[in-house]
């Protein structure tokens, strides 16, 4: 018997480390993980009228909802910026979050009858949604920078900063971020089902309290109170430095950076404990 199990490519078991991301067997199901990517692109625009123009719309009609009601209205101070590209920059990089943290939510249950029938190492379905909001982000960064020419060369003094070098790792903390929050709350959905519907709620919610539509500057000048909410917040350095590096303008701390980057790692194992936990029996109550 032990002969005949090592002429085995892989084995099935429940089995399974407390901190298990198989890079081997993930990388072995490389063209699975390619295809969900390509459905995700495909299928969610498939049947609408404007198709793939919802990518640069929905940034640009919140960032101009943004500029009525926070800046016109609520007449909330943008600095030097722009208030439009000031929004745009921030909705930009929340976007990403939020869609990495609202498409993992649902995994288990979205995927129930597929994750009944064959197997594959499930983390591909909330990796393959992580690449798939990449590249809606890619697309949006597009309709930044167009934002960001157009306003340059209206005679707006504008510089992005050296912190321009730490793009990449900004982008490894929203999925990260996303990813762990979403993979935690899946994992809870399978039992309590009107966790789905807070989902949505707390996000939009979550958006107020990271700094998306005002400066980080403003919450310390008109709520010192309660400042420490936005400023605890790790969302908050995310955003607030995503602006920081290519407008020039805000806040940015090395301590608020490294909180973040040591909160996105951590939140992203606690997400795939519970997931990999979850994994083994969720097919029993989802």
């Amino acid at each position: 018997m032990s002969s005949n199990n090592e002429n085995w490519l892989y084995e099935i078991t429940p089995q399974r480390k407390l901190i298990d991301l198989n890079f081997k067997e993930i990388w072995r199901y490389r063209d699975l993980l390619i295809l969900f990517v390509k459905r995700n692109i495909v299928t969610v625009y498939k049947q609408t009228i404007l198709g793939p123009l919802w990518y640069f719309i929905q940034p640009m009609f919140t960032a101009i909802t943004f500029t009525l009601v926070f800046n016109n209205i609520a007449n909330i101070p943008t600095g030097e910026v722009p208030s439009f590209l000031f929004n745009l920059t921030g909705i930009t990089a929340w976007n990403y979050f939020a869609q990495c943290l609202t498409g993992t939510s649902d995994t288990f249950r979205s995927n129930a009858g597929l994750f009944g029938k064959v197997y594959f190492p499930r983390v591909i379905m909330p990796l393959s949604n992580v690449i798939t909001n990449l590249f809606k982000f890619g697309i949006q960064i597009g309709v930044l920078l167009v934002a960001y020419l157009w306003v340059v060369f209206s005679g707006v003094d504008l510089n992005p900063n050296s912190n321009l070098l730490l793009f990449p790792i900004y982008i490894l903390m929203m999925a990260l971020t996303g990813l762990g929050l979403g993979m935690t709350i899946s994992a809870l959905t399978t039992k309590y089902r009107d966790l789905t519907v807070l989902v949505g709620f707390a996000t939009s919610l979550l958006l107020y309290i990271s700094a998306v539509p005002y400066p980080l500057a403003e919450v310390d000048k008109e709520m010192p109170d309660y400042a420490w909410i936005v400023q605890y917040n790790p969302l908050t350095h995310i955003i607030e430095g995503f602006r920081y590096m290519v407008l020039d303008s805000g806040m940015f701390s090395w301590f608020g950076f490294s909180y973040t980057l040591v909160f996105s790692v951590l939140i992203f194992l606690l997400g795939l404990i519970i997931f990999n936990r979850t994994e083994k029996n969720f097919i029993d109550t989802v």
